[in-house]
């Protein structure tokens, strides 16, 4: 008798580098993540060279076939942009114009995908997660600031630079809401009046201590909702997954779905929006590990010629 065996699973490189850590992992999927490490996120000087030691470390163990980055940003995206790679105009100190990906790619010697930090946690959502099967969906974190990965049939979306969601402009009643905002760009973009950090500066505390009762919910629903609402008129997604940290709040996706549809009032006419709303606005699957799995999913998508 004869038996086959399975070939070794390829193993890839997998990076979410946030302005706090980059957590480096190595695997092939969500089942299959061999190694982690979190790195803080300091100077290039300091970081990029510790990001190279882990993943040298790795290969010497077991060949890697590619790495994948989803970063914080701005960053170039267009492969014939001359800052293609590169973080570019970033309010993180230190980090402005660094060629990340080129950097990572010569001293690794592998191929590198790039792309921002929620565009990749879209792709692992979609190829693992609450998006699968899908071909156009949103996928929006809600934390200490927002910001959105949009897929377009079957594509991550690219165009001038990428998606920008979180600055989306929404209607701002001052006599209800007199917060001026607090995006230090714009001042009152969905960012500016419903991340986190405004949540906290609107009501003088974290969202995480205010009671549900507390009309600082509600107005966040609203904010959200709106945002959702643009976003179902502007792109016609599949699905909207919203997470982050001002989500684990229980009550703010039911909140956000009866504004929504209050908000269309009935305009978008699909069976999948009106009778499934649970299921067309729903959380991410893959919660925190998001970031570090879309790196992976962009490794296996730049090792694929």
């Amino acid at each position: 008798m004869t038996s086959s065996a399975r070939p070794p699973a390829r193993l890839f490189g997998g990076i979410e580098a946030g302005g706090t850590k980059f957590v480096c992992a190595v695997g092939s999927g969500p089942h299959d993540l061999r190694a982690c490490r979190e790195l803080p996120t300091t100077t290039p000087a300091a970081t990029l060279p510790a990001v190279v030691e882990f993943f040298q470390a790795q290969a010497a163990q077991a060949p890697l076939s590619a790495i994948g980055i989803g970063c914080f940003g701005p960053l170039g995206l267009d492969p014939a942009g001359p800052d293609f790679g590169f973080i570019t105009s970033t309010p993180k100190p230190g980090w402005q114009n660094v060629d990340l990906a080129g950097a990572l790619a010569r001293a690794l010697n592998l191929p590198v995908g790039l792309d921002t930090d929620v565009n990749a946690a879209a792709l692992a959502e979609h190829r693992w997660g609450a998006a699968q099967g899908l071909d156009t969906f949103v996928y929006l974190t809600v934390g200490t600031g927002i910001g959105g990965g949009v897929m377009c049939a079957g594509r991550l979306l690219h165009g001038l630079v990428h998606p920008e969601i979180g600055h989306m402009r929404i209607p701002h009643d001052l006599a209800a809401d007199p917060f001026p905002g607090a995006c230090p760009y714009h001042r009152d973009c969905l960012e500016g009046l419903a991340s986190g950090l405004a949540l906290a500066a609107r009501w003088g505390a974290p969202g995480p201590t205010l009671p549900p009762a507390h009309p600082a919910w509600r107005l966040e629903a609203h904010y959200l909702a709106l945002a959702a609402a643009n976003l179902v008129c502007a792109l016609s997604p599949q699905r909207l997954l919203f997470g982050g940290g001002v989500m684990r709040q229980a009550h703010m996706l039911p909140a956000i779905r009866a504004e929504l549809l209050d908000l269309l009032h009935g305009y978008v006419q699909s069976p999948a929006l009106l009778e499934r709303t649970d299921e067309f606005l729903q959380l991410p699957r893959l919660g925190e590990r998001a970031g570090v799995l879309g790196g992976l999913a962009l490794a296996l998508q730049a090792s694929q010629p």
